[in-house]
């Protein structure tokens, strides 16, 4: 690695699950995508690459962890995807008080490149920078390296401004953005951070895995 992180490998990650899937009607971690669930497909990709335990973002009566280390919101009342990086950052500074970072990746994102975090990890130059993905020209801040430095801080604007904007937070610190390529397929071009909220969302993975698999 040339950045700030010796080794992306031992960076701590959190997969985030802590919505509501109010648009999917059912709790989409465990919908079935080429007949396996979100939640285990994106923890298989993600354990393939890091050495530390993952960890999992969601409610505490979470029926089915798969396995992974479970980790309810500090706080409640589901405030967004930034309470889950709270409680990232909480976690990571009591488990690994020698690491600066932490990745958070949401569950319902299935096709997300299996190097992702190493570079975000690349693009970090100091213990108090973001970094997070881009696509499409669009930013993808859940999947993102959030410094433990900036604890005190997220805490703070979670619980006093009103409208909870991730991209106002962000404003607030040195972000890296890293841009990744759409990936080529059968049917063309797919958005690497395709993520599915509804059930057409899933009828349409179910295309773009199908022409993945087609090219592998």
């Amino acid at each position: 690695m040339s950045g700030f992180i010796a080794n992306a490998d031992d960076i701590p990650v959190f997969l985030l699950a802590g919505g509501r899937s109010s648009r999917m009607g059912v709790n989409k971690a465990f919908v079935l995508l080429g007949g396996e669930s979100l939640l285990a497909r994106i923890s298989t990709r993600i354990t393939q690459r890091q050495r530390k335990p993952v960890a999992l973002n969601a409610d505490p009566d979470w029926p089915d962890t798969l396995g992974l280390t479970l980790v309810p919101d500090g706080i409640p009342g589901k405030l967004g995807p930034l309470a889950g990086v709270l409680t990232a950052m909480r976690d990571t500074a009591l488990r690994y008080p020698q690491v600066s970072h932490v990745a958070t990746v949401p569950i319902d994102s299935p096709f997300f490149p299996l190097d992702l975090i190493a570079r975000l990890a690349d693009a970090i130059q100091g213990r108090d920078d973001i970094a997070i993905a881009t696509s499409f020209d669009r930013d993808h801040p859940t999947f993102g390296l959030w410094p433990v430095s900036a604890t005190a801080d997220l805490e703070t604007w979670i619980v006093s401004d009103p409208k909870r904007r991730v991209r106002d937070f962000l404003a607030r610190h040195d972000v890296r953005t890293v841009k990744f390529p759409a990936v080529e397929t059968t049917i063309g071009p797919l958005d690497p951070f395709f993520n599915v909220n509804t059930p057409t969302d899933l009828i349409e993975a179910e295309k773009w895995l199908a022409a993945l698999e087609g090219i592998s």
